[in-house]
Parts: C-alpha cells; sequence; structure tokens
C-alpha cells in the first residue's frame, strides 16, 4: 500500500505527468469553489441574522475571516513545498512554492484591507498597532520577500534555495499570529471558530463562515493548478516534451 502511494506521488511529481493530471482537476476545483462561493454569500448576506453586537456591519468576516485563514494555510503550503524541494530535490514542489505566493499575498492583502474595513466602525479606526495586525502585516512582507528572491536570482535553483529558506524561517511568524489574541493584550476579537470547546458563534453564522471558507481552498487549488502549470511550462520550455506538447497543441 505504502509503496504504491509513492510511486503515485513520484509519478505526480514529475512535470511531464503533472501537467495533464492537473489539467483534468482544475474544472472540478473551479467548480465547487464557485458553487460554494455563491451558496456561502447568499446564507451569509441574507439569510445570516445581525449580530447582536455589531449589527449589519459584521458580515464582512464572510471575506475576511477566510482570506486570512487563506493567508496563514498557503504560507505553510508554499514553506512545506520549498522544504520537500530543498530537502528531496523535487522541482515540482519549488514551483508549488513558486506558484503559492501571489496567491498567498494577495489573500493577505485581502485580510488586511477588510480587517481596516471591518476595524473602523469597531475601533474607531482603520489601523493599529495591534499585535494580530502587526504579525499579519509581517506576514505580507514575507511573501513579497520570497518573491523578491526569486525575482532577483537569475539561476533558478539558487533562487528556489534562497526563497525557500525564507519561507521556511518565516513559518515562526504563523503561531505568532495566530496565538497573538491569546499572548497579548489586543483589540483584535479571539477565536470563535477555531476552540476547543463549542465555537462562540451562532450556528446560522457559521455555517455560511465554513462555506466560505471551504470555497476559497478550493479556488486556491484552482489557481495554483493553473499557476503551477505555467511554472513547468516556463522551466521545462527547453525539454523534449513540452516541445511536443507545443506542436502537438500547434
Amino acid at each position: 500500500m505504502f509503496k504504491a502511494i509513492w510511486n503515485w506521488i513520484q509519478t505526480f511529481s514529475s512535470p511531464k505527468h503533472f501537467y495533464p493530471m492537473s489539467g483534468r482537476l482544475i474544472p472540478w476545483f473551479t467548480a465547487a469553489s464557485a458553487i460554494l462561493l455563491v451558496w456561502g454569500l447568499y446564507l451569509g448576506l441574507f439569510v445570516a441574522p445581525p449580530d447582536y453586537q455589531q449589527g449589519e456591519s459584521y458580515r464582512i468576516i464572510y471575506i475576511h475571516v477566510p482570506a486570512a485563514w487563506m493567508s496563514l494555510f498557503i504560507y505553510v503550503v508554499m514553506a512545506v513545498s520549498a522544504a520537500i524541494g530543498m530537502i528531496w530535490q523535487i522541482r515540482l514542489a519549488d514551483m508549488v512554492a513558486a506558484a503559492s505566493a501571489p496567491i498567498g499575498a494577495a489573500f493577505t492583502v485581502i485580510a488586511l484591507i477588510t480587517g481596516s474595513l471591518w476595524g473602523k466602525p469597531m475601533w474607531g479606526a482603520y489601523w493599529v498597532w495591534d499585535a494580530r495586525l502587526t504579525s499579519e502585516l509581517i506576514l505580507l512582507f514575507l511573501y513579497f520577500g520570497y518573491m523578491a528572491l526569486q525575482s532577483a536570482i537569475e539561476e533558478q535553483r539558487t533562487a528556489d534555495k534562497a526563497s525557500g529558506l525564507l519561507a521556511i524561517v518565516g513559518v515562526v511568524n504563523i503561531p505568532i499570529i495566530h496565538y497573538s489574541v491569546e499572548w497579548w493584550n489586543t483589540l483584535h476579537q479571539g477565536a470563535t471558530v477555531t476552540k476547543l470547546d463549542k465555537p462562540s458563534i451562532d450556528t446560522s453564522m457559521l455555517i455560511p463562515l465554513l462555506l466560505m471558507a471551504l470555497a476559497f481552498k478550493l479556488f486556491y487549488a484552482a489557481l495554483v493548478l493553473v499557476r503551477t502549470r505555467n511554472e513547468v511550462l516556463y522551466r521545462d520550455r527547453n525539454r523534449r516534451w513540452v516541445r511536443e506538447l507545443i506542436k502537438n497543441l500547434g
């Protein structure tokens, strides 16, 4: 069983085999993401009741919270992929990390902007140097640093190693972001869903939030496959299988 799984991983990690396999998955991820996104937004914006304290303004959580979760999740995926690329010399893992960085940065920007829009009516200011907000901003700089190293270093293998090392070291910021509201006295509210005990959010509000979170993850899956396929074609542009692929498409 283990050998079969390992053989499948080795096959899928080959850019030549990854390209057609990923192409078949992208439409499914895209369709599922679109369905869940529409469903989640409908429930969150029109069915879920107003919050007893924040009123209608709380509804921004259906974008802000999933985006914030994705900013952390994608960085972990990027760091793990970079580690796999460095340890086992799997080229596709480095490509996944490189493809993930701009997506993760985009989700981080969305989280920061929507958080600022939410913070204005709640705190009276768009930005405060709160531990959660500051560490999330540092995460954005880590994404930018990874992409800068990828662009600045001409030799691809060296660029992957340098940016991958930054990604791995930067993982230390992830638990800081997650536990910042518990470790320090911050304005940002504590966890309402990811708790060991019962979530302190009503089910009618929780369900659309979870649907949006799943929709964002499926959207990321589709988008990272598209970007990785482009990365594969670019890096393997001089290999025989890519030339044959282009010839067949032409």
